[in-house]
Order: structure tokens, then sequence, then C-alpha cells
């Protein structure tokens, strides 16, 4: 009995690791961190027990920026992840890294894991899909931006909470009268190129680029300089100069002065209601973004942010098999529900923002529903589908440079934008050239 147990114990000691080995590793790189980092870690924590057959491990390198030069650095030497999240903005610039990418819908078939196209909604798919209708790159963490209120902060300058705030003429009285009652700061933004110059344009209905925005065409030229987006950035200085807007960065440096109770209003992604809700120690609702009365065909429909998922090229089948179930699991309706609700980060699903009204949660959350209406109201035009412009990480480097110059009082908003436009067509005809 004694050998036999022994033998019995050394097969098990030899069969263990070759069990663990047996398992297919699939490597995803992200740019989360904070509670959206908890969150991606508990959906690869839940995929990874849900099978025995594939093991997600999942490794933080960065913000978007950082994220997507470590995959393209990677692919340089051979050692991609086989899932790189990509931000938006790097659409065209991973579009047209020919032989570094397997687009979605061909992993998918190829997997035979669960797969309908038709089950995303339209204004996320879009963005991600060839004029064919073919999607490159699965969306993930989609939001679009909106106007968070601190309503204490309303109550401490003696204005009402629940005054009107859809049109910025609102707005811009709105923060007059919290100048006045004392807010050190009325107005915080995040973002300030994706919120109030892309964003902008789309909702007003006019271009920010042409050839559709870059979706038609390489030779495109920016229109971010047109008569809409100069008149709003002419607004905004002015409420730089005066007070009432607080410039904090270029990313999502203002987000800390919300969450800490600092500012009275803050335009942001819907993403910040994970944060927001975590820390903020204030009521606080959300609000469409505003827009300007009479100025193009506002309100049309504000356009995405955050990033899609695409697969490198270089694996194995029996790899990309892993890729492809973990990405069924990430699109099935119960685990887009949660992580919508959970972040506020659109549902990439119509059956997942179904499922979550049918649970309520619109009802005990409200406000949380307004991304999605923001986004689905109406059917977006060729001016508010989205950007698709080459080298386009760098092009909102420059915007941020000129706006940081319109905040500061040193250019006007014309020269500022028609500055933005006459460097990023540089960088716009670079990538057309190298790209033909």
């Amino acid at each position: 009995m004694k050998k036999s147990l022994i033998g019995t114990l050394a097969v098990s000691t030899i069969l263990s690791p070759l069990a663990a080995m047996a398992q297919t590793e699939v490597q995803f790189w992200h740019a989360f961190t904070g509670r959206l980092g908890e969150l991606v870690a508990a959906q690869v924590e839940e995929f990874n027990a849900s099978q025995s057959d594939y093991v997600v491990v999942q490794s933080h390198k960065g913000n978007y920026s950082e994220t997507l030069n470590a995959g393209i650095a990677a692919f340089r030497a051979s050692e991609q992840p086989h899932i790189l999240m990509v931000f938006e903005v790097g659409t065209a610039t991973m579009m047209s890294a020919k032989g570094a990418t397997k687009p979605v819908f061909e992993v998918m078939a190829e997997s035979g894991a669960t797969f309908d196209p038709d089950a995303y909604i339209g204004a996320v798919k879009g963005y991600y899909t060839t004029t064919d209708g073919d999607m490159l790159s699965l969306p993930f963490n989609s939001s679009t931006p909106v106007l968070w209120v601190n309503r204490n902060a309303f109550e401490a300058a003696g204005v009402d909470p629940d005054t009107d705030l859809s049109t910025w003429q609102n707005v811009g009285e709105t923060l007059e009268a919290l100048k006045a009652g004392g807010s050190e700061c009325p107005l915080v933004t995040a973002w300030q190129s994706w919120i109030h110059l892309e964003n902008f344009s789309a909702y007003h209905d006019v271009p920010f680029a042409s050839q559709d925005n870059g979706f038609a065409g390489l030779d495109t030229e920016l229109q971010l300089n047109g008569e809409a987006q100069v008149a709003h950035l002419t607004a905004m200085g002015e409420w730089a100069q005066d007070g009432k807007f607080i410039y904090t960065g270029r990313r999502n440096e203002g987000g800390a002065n919300f969450r800490a109770g600092e500012c009275a209003l803050f335009t942001e992604s819907s993403a910040g209601y994970a944060g927001i809700k975590a820390e903020a120690e204030f009521d606080f609702d959300v609000r469409p973004l505003p827009y300007w009365e009479g100025v193009g065909n506002g309100p049309q429909n504000t356009i995405i942010g955050g990033a899609s998922l695409w697969v490198m090229e270089g694996h194995e089948a029996e790899e990309y098999k892993g890729v492809g179930e973990f990405l069924a699991f990430l699109s099935s309706s119960d685990v887009q529900a949660q992580w919508h609700q959970d972040t506020g980060y659109l549902p990439i699903t119509a059956e997942a923002g179904e499922a979550t009204r049918a649970a309520g949660f619109y009802d005990e959350n409200p406000g949380t529903d307004i991304a999605v209406i923001q986004m689905t109201a109406n059917e977006p035009t060729a001016n508010s589908k989205g950007l698709r412009l080459g080298s386009f990480d760098q092009i909102r480097g420059i915007i941020d440079e000129e706006l940081e110059a319109i905040w500061a009082g040193d250019k006007s908003a014309q020269e500022a934008m028609d500055s933005a436009k006459e460097r990023g067509d540089a960088l716009l005809r670079r990538f057309e050239t190298a790209n033909r």
C-alpha cells in the first residue's frame, strides 16, 4: 500500500505541472490603473476561473500613449502581446500597421467563438470597422463626455443646483453666479481637446477635418479653426481669464480637483463615474454635455473616447482560439452590463444596455443613462461618426499647446486654431505620404 501511495503521489507530482502547462497563455496589455485597473483584473480572474483551457495574463503598460508605444516596440522586437488596448485616436495608426494586427472579425471566425457584429451599438461599432462593416478591433471601454455637477458646491455659492445647464449660454451665466458666490473653481475639465474640440465639433455637426473627418481618405485637412470652434474657445478663454474656468492639465488632472469637492462643474468622460462614485463625499449628478443654442445642428450626437482591443499578429492558432474566447467573454451581456454599471463606460451591446435598464440600475442611479442617450438619440452624420486621423496622438499634443496659449491669454482662439491647423496638417501630409 505504501508503495502504491508513493507511486500515486509521484505520478500526481509529475502530472500537475504538465496539467498547468496545458493551459494556453494569452497576454493582454492595457492602460488602466486605480479602480479601473482593479475591475479589469477582476474580469480576467473571472474568465480564467470559468474554464481551464486558457489563462489570460493582464499587464498595465502605462497611460494610453505609453501602452500604444509599448505595443509597437514589442512588435518590432517580436515580443508582442496577443491583445493590445489602443485608445481611439490610435485607430488610424493601427489600421496602417500592415502585418502587425489580425482583424477581430477574422480571429472570431477562426476561433469559433460567439460573435455577432450586429449586436454592438452602431455609434461604437462604426469607429472600429471598415467601410464594409468588418470589425477590426473589439470595442471595450467606450465613453463619451458629459457634465458633472457638484450640488454641494452650488449650494455653498447660493446657486440652485437644479439650474438648467443644457446650453453653454446657461453655463456661462451660472459660472458668473458661482464666481460671485465665492466659488474658486466654477468649472474644470478633463481631456480638453477631446471634449472641447473633437466632441464639440461632432455635437454641433460641424467638421473637425475634411474627408468625413478622415473616414473617407488619408488626404484630409484639419478644419478645427472654423467659426463655431473659435467662438466656443473664445468664450472659454474669457472664462479662464476671469477665473471661472480653471485649467489643470491636458489629461484628467482636473478629476482629482472635482472628486475632492473643490470644483462646481466638470466636463469629463462618462467613465468618470467609477472614481467619482468611489471618492466624492458630496452630492453629485450628471447632465448632458452642453451645446451652444443656434450653432450648427446641435445637439447632434457626441462621439466616443476610450479604447478598443487589437489582436496582434505572430501567434499560434491555439492561442488565437483563447483570444477569441476571451473577447467573447468580455462582450457577453452580463459582463458588459456589469462593466457599464461599475464604470460609466457605454455598454457596447444593445443587450447589455437593455439588461441594465431592466435591472433598475438607471432608476436607482439617475443620470447614468445620459451617455447612452446622448450617443444614440440621433443617427450619426459624416461630422459626428468619429475621427480617423493619422498621427492623431501627436496632433492632440499640438492642439493642447495651442489651447494652453488661449487659456493663458497669449493667443486669440483664432490665432491658436490657425496655428494648430497648420502644424497638424503637416503631420497629416507626412502620414499620408508614408501610407500611400
